[in-house]
């Protein structure tokens, strides 16, 4: 459901933004387009993430990136003998800036295959959805900070392994924006 809600929105129809909703002085200055992200808070609990985002519309931008979960993470309770590989798809709304910076509301989603390292070789399909609100910032026109939190509801579990249900959403990201 979440996939076809982010299709609908990035819909050219529904992220055209009338020009005139933009500050004058804004429009003259358009500033960077695209970023590139790395989330330091995901890493720490095991699942790493890259995330290329571009801008959309004046209102409106689609990330997209890889998605893994490679290692236990700091916050996991024991050894979970489990890995997966998958992708990320994230939209985000700026309704008082332009994107790629400013507050915004997101919804996002990742899914992906998951298998155990456990010996017993079960494999699953896995993913969560979440919708945050937070502020991206662009210092010196290039140094990307984004944080935000929200409501994430996970399925991300292979045999025993993995979370599952609903958990606080945050979102940290550190980069560069072009």
């Amino acid at each position: 459901m979440l996939p076809l809600l982010l299709t609908l929105l990035a819909s050219p129809a529904l992220a055209e933004d009338a020009p005139a909703a933009l500050d004058p002085a804004e429009a003259e200055d358009d500033g960077p387009r695209w970023t590139i992200t790395v989330d330091p808070l995901t890493w720490a609990i095991g699942y790493a993430h890259v995330q290329v985002e571009g801008r959309l519309s004046p209102r409106f931008s689609l990330y997209a990136g890889p998605h893994a979960r490679l290692f236990d993470g700091v916050l996991t309770d024991g050894h979970e003998p489990f890995l997966g590989v998958g992708a990320e798809v994230g939209l985000r709304w700026f309704p008082l800036a332009k994107a790629p910076a400013g507050p915004w509301v997101m919804a996002r989603s990742v899914l992906a295959g998951l298998w155990t390292t456990d010996g017993t070789d079960q494999r699953a399909v896995g993913g969560y959805s979440s919708v945050l609100v937070g502020y991206t910032g662009i210092l010196g026109d290039h140094f990307v900070l984004s944080g935000g939190a929200g409501f994430n509801q996970l399925y991300y579990r292979v045999g025993d392994y993995g979370p599952q249900g609903p958990f606080i959403a945050l979102h940290t990201n550190l980069g560069v924006a072009f």
